[in-house]
């Protein structure tokens, strides 16, 4: 301040012919002190020529920088040549932000300065994302809660920790750190203290080595090293004022003539951050100053006009101006403590932060120059819970910050495919999570193949009864001439043969994977050729009794079932059974479908059946004519021995009712593939009954 005082009054620019003084106070850092100091001060300047209201009396400063002194209705006449903290809160939090730290401890100084600046950060931090393990403050005065701050960070399991707290809270802060040897911890401080010569010492080190934290921007005053220097040896040594070849000069400094060669060494002057503050603050008000009297002598002054800083002005090539809230643009450097390889410990600079530029500027770090706790390379992490990797998803803890999670996998037929993801995505029906649970795959589809074990061996029942069925129709058309064969009503034989042959063919149509034609043709053709087959054994079970009608005296059955009747008696049925599928297939017809109802990690490929009331008339209509069917053969059994061919329909008859009738609960309990092999059975099963009756066994004394 004298500094730049003296340099003003030398100025034949600013203030021409006016000479400016001072008076210091000294705070002594404390609150009593400091307001016993404004009181004297204020004392002094009301007897003055500059009387005014006391809130009105402009004043700036050069260190205050809590955000409480931004209200300009409570501080309408404060300025401020360093910005508010309402900027360095916020990047706090941007610079843990940065270093993928969510997992922080914070500590500040129980006065305005640190409470207000706390309460910025955590609410920036809270927005980014961050949480806070605890948040703990203490006053210079108050060691048990200073021991309490100490205990809470040392039971604390994060490693990182933002200390907004003033110089001297600092100091009492790190000796007791020092004392129960609590090393390893990433502190992230505020220009109160981080670059304090005082406080990074080798015994600080231990504990503070590799601290990171905003700074104010370091600026050459020209001229001031050698200022301060000087003025410390007039001081120390008034013997140096005297000229080096008197013999006061000789009497007075030869005493100390080891230290007087260091008089021009000024290494040692302390970095001017807050010195640059304090001369642009002097400037400021010189500038002022300088306006208003300018504006008198041209007698052009407002009526009322008050004295405050000049808004902007420019200094060193600095430019100096106050915001609405009457502080200056927020800029500042990012150092971070470190140790020399000849053992020195200086600040070092790795980054900037400045309000004043775009956005996407305003904030660089340098992470490859910062040294970290422990004089790591490596960034320490800092988290409450580790990333949920992809296949997982963030479930709170409960009672706990929300940075602290457990990680869930995703449950079957979710994936997420993103890291910390919070909730799982469902995979749409067709697709399937993967093993990982980080990518749906297509569901594995499942049909009865020919390929498989279960397919080949219905394959080869199907493919046998059809060889079999065409063997005992070679041997009835090779018998075709014999009495036997001709009593046995060939005609129906034969047609019961093919249709015989084609119920068990038409079970191949059921394996492979379903189409639009396999699936209409399916159950159409096992419904025709079921009931074509049952109705060529109900004609002949007619036949079987008509015969037996006919043996008796003056009996002529046999003219109104002869073979034109039982023809016509199997295209009648077959038709209605025609006419069903017909119905079926133009209404509501059978198609290819995709099941995912019974398994969540497959895909069963079916045939719909369209109208189930469809599918089951076919079924009834078959069951029908199978009863039928069977309850004339039931009452053609006690007929004599040559007529025992009853017997045998009967015995198939039992047999195709039996399979029928399990196979409809089977049918309704099985899934998947396992629906067909069913039907495919039922199909064989009843077939191969079926085929048992078209032997030749009436006897050759029959005679029609």
């Amino acid at each position: 301040m004298i500094f730049a005082i003296e340099e003003i009054n030398r100025s034949e620019m600013l203030l021409p012919n006016v000479s400016i003084g001072y008076q210091i106070y000294d705070t002594c850092s404390s609150r009593m002190s400091s307001m016993s100091a404004t009181m004297g001060l204020m004392n002094e300047m009301l007897v003055s020529l500059f009387v005014f209201y006391l809130f009105f009396f402009s004043q700036i400063s050069h260190t205050a920088s809590c955000e409480c002194l931004s209200n300009r209705k409570d501080h309408p006449s404060f300025f401020r040549t360093i910005s508010s903290d309402y900027h360095q809160s916020r990047a706090l939090a941007y610079i843990v932000k940065h270093l993928g730290w969510s997992w922080v401890g914070a500590v500040n100084s129980d006065n305005d300065y640190g409470n207000y600046g706390m309460a910025i950060f955590l609410n920036t931090a809270q927005k980014e994302g961050i949480c806070v393990e605890y948040s703990e403050k203490f006053y210079r005065t108050e060691p048990e809660k200073l021991k309490k701050v100490v205990d809470t960070i040392k039971k604390g399991t994060t490693k990182v920790i933002v200390a907004f707290v003033s110089f001297i809270e600092m100091g009492l802060l790190i000796d007791q750190l020092n004392i129960l040897n609590i090393t390893g911890l990433q502190i992230i401080g505020v220009e109160g203290w981080i670059t304090s010569k005082s406080l990074i010492t080798p015994k600080s080190f231990q504990v503070m080595g590799g601290s990171l934290g905003f700074a104010l921007r370091k600026i050459n005053l020209e001229g001031f090293s050698d200022y301060v220097v000087k003025a410390f040896w007039e001081t120390a040594f008034p013997c140096t004022q005297l000229k080096g070849n008197s013999s006061q000069y000789v009497i007075n400094c030869s005493r100390y003539q080891d230290l007087l060669a260091l008089k021009n060494y000024n290494e040692d002057v302390p970095e001017q951050r807050y010195s640059s503050h304090v001369y642009k603050a002097v400037y400021a008000v010189a500038h002022s100053l300088h306006s208003l009297l300018k504006c008198k002598e041209q007698e052009g002054c407002e009526k009322g006009l008050t004295i405050q800083p000049q808004v902007t002005i420019v200094l060193f090539g600095d430019r100096v101006w106050f915001d609405r809230t009457g502080a200056a643009v927020a800029q500042y450097e990012v150092v971070n403590w470190q140790q020399d390889s000849d053992g020195s410990l200086q600040f070092k600079s790795v980054g900037y932060y400045d309000a004043s530029l775009p956005p996407d500027q305003q904030f660089v770090l340098n992470t490859e120059n910062i040294i970290w706790a422990r004089g790591q390379l490596k960034k320490p992490s800092s988290i409450c819970s580790e990333s949920c990797l992809p296949g997982t998803r963030k479930a709170a803890q409960k009672g706990r910050p929300v940075c602290c999670y457990d990680c869930i996998p995703c449950a079957e037929g979710e994936i997420s495919n993103e890291t910390d993801s919070n909730n799982c995505k469902q995979c749409p029906g067709d697709l399937l999570s993967n093993a990982e649970k980080n990518k749906c795959v297509l569901k594995a589809v499942e049909f009865l193949s020919f390929t498989e074990v279960m397919g080949i061996v219905l394959v080869f029942f199907s493919l046998f009864g059809a060889g079999l069925t065409v063997l005992v129709a070679i041997l009835f058309y090779r018998m075709r001439d014999t009495p036997i064969v001709k009593a046995n009503n060939s005609e129906l034989s034969f047609l019961l043969l093919f249709s015989l042959t084609l119920c068990l063919l038409c079970s191949l149509t059921f394996i492979g994977q379903p189409n639009e034609w396999s699936c209409m043709l399916r159950h159409t053709a096992f419904g025709i050729t079921f009931v074509l087959c049952i109705s060529c054994l109900l004609g002949k079970t007619i036949v079987v009794l008509m015969a037996f009608k006919a043996t008796l005296p003056g009996s002529n059955v046999m003219k109104w079932f002869g073979p034109a009747q039982q023809r016509l008696s199997v295209v009648a049925f077959t038709l209605i059974q025609v006419l069903i599928c017909v119905l079926w297939l133009t209404i509501s017809p059978p198609f290819p479908h995709k099941n995912m109802k019974y398994f969540k990690e497959k895909i069963i490929l079916e045939c719909s059946l369209g109208s189930t009331i469809s599918f089951w008339a076919v079924l009834g209509y078959i069951g029908l004519l199978a009863v039928l069917c069977f309850i004339l053969a039931f009452l053609a059994r006690t007929l004599p021995d040559n007529f025992n061919e009853a017997k045998f329909i009967t015995f198939s008859m039992l047999i195709f009712c039996a399979v029928w009738i399990t196979f409809i609960p089977a049918y309704v309990s099985s899934p998947g593939k396992f629906t067909v092999a069913v039907e495919i059975f039922a199909i064989l099963a009843s077939s191969f009954g079926l085929l048992h009756d078209p032997d030749p066994v009436l006897s050759e004394e029959t005679v029609f």
